[in-house]
């Protein structure tokens, strides 16, 4: 096994994901919770009450629509909640590890390794040495069980899950926007010629960053699977093609002009200054890279979409527009 090919195993223990998606929720409500206040210290005197009411709700609008955005999509797509069972996970691993050995002849190195995953995260070395020994039949079952494989999702299930990672980013986006108004409303007695900005920005973070980009990789996943490719690296490598020229060349042009045509229409805005891509932008397309993850059957990359759609959500709720807007708001 390469070390490429251990590490990617490493990750994919469920007990890893498991410990993972358990500390996420702290972390992420630890870090935001940083920011708010360092947004607060860094305001003038006379503003740092405002900000903090504001950035607080914009804030934790964002994040806790995020961190529940997985039980509300679950719901909608009637689907389990991805979720490891630490308990259950040490049981079965147990009842694996104990059959096969006392059916089958180990080195003692291999033998200590299975007992220590059991209950425990393997390292990559660990990974690697426990592949290597375990090269019979019965040893290649019994690794696959305790850390299975990716699987590749078929042309049925595409859609279906470029729907629920769709509706997965936009809960974010949408408790950003609320958390954002509800702030503005407690601190700005002007508060709704905020509001156009938040819902264009809202729109941008969505379809730039979001949704055109599931578009795009489901797409290009789609036509990989009619072709019959098998290889999950030309799979992936497909997805982010589709990525690129769905969501991070097209997915701009369009919220603008959604921005513009529409949303403009509907508060009645003038305002058609255009939304540019901007560095922290290019860097949310990471979580373009974590769907491509994602439907390539990896799951240790599920758990940290929360944190990194909840950037969206926090930015459509500040009503960010571009450099200078944050002056504005404070």
């Amino acid at each position: 096994m390469s070390t490429i090919k251990a590490f990617a195993k490493f990750l994919d223990q469920p007990r890893l994901v498991g410990n993972f998606s358990r500390t996420l929720p702290p972390l992420l409500a630890a870090g935001a919770g940083a920011m708010v206040i360092n947004d607060t210290v860094s305001a003038p005197q006379e503003k740092r009450k405002k900000v903090f009411i504001r950035n607080g709700l914009t804030m934790f609008g964002a994040v806790a629509s995020s961190l529940y955005a997985p039980k509300i999509t679950s719901k909608i797509f009637r689907t389990a909640p991805d979720i490891v069972a630490i308990k259950k996970l040490d049981v079965q691993n147990s009842a694996l590890v104990n059959d096969f050995l006392a059916k089958n002849k180990v080195n003692s190195k291999t033998e200590k390794l299975l007992h220590k995953i059991k209950s425990e995260v393997l390292n990559v070395n660990e990974i690697k040495n426990l592949s290597e020994n375990l090269h019979t039949k019965d040893g290649r079952t019994l690794f696959n069980n305790l850390i299975p494989e990716p699987e590749n999702i078929t042309s049925k299930e595409i859609f279906s899950e470029i729907g629920r990672l769709s509706v997965f980013g936009l809960i974010p986006v949408l408790g950003g926007i609320a958390g954002g108004i509800l702030g503005d409303k407690l601190t700005d007695s002007d508060y709704k010629r905020k509001i156009p900005n938040k819902i264009k920005e809202g729109a941008y973070q969505y379809l730039a960053n979001i949704f055109l980009c599931n578009v795009g990789a489901g797409i290009a996943l789609g036509i990989l699977e009619k072709l019959n490719v098998k290889s999950k690296a030309a799979r992936a490598l497909g997805m982010v093609s589709g990525i690129a020229l769905t969501g991070i060349v097209g997915g701009s042009a369009i919220a603008n002009l959604i921005g513009t045509k529409v949303i403009n229409k509907c508060f009645k805005e003038t305002d058609t200054a255009k939304r540019k891509p901007e560095a922290l932008d290019i860097c949310l397309h990471t979580d373009d890279i974590a769907t491509v993850a994602v439907m390539s059957g990896l799951k240790w990359i599920e758990p940290a979409l929360p944190a990194l759609y909840s950037i969206s959500g926090y930015r459509a709720g500040a009503g960010y527009r571009g450099k200078g807007t944050e002056k504005e708001n404070t």
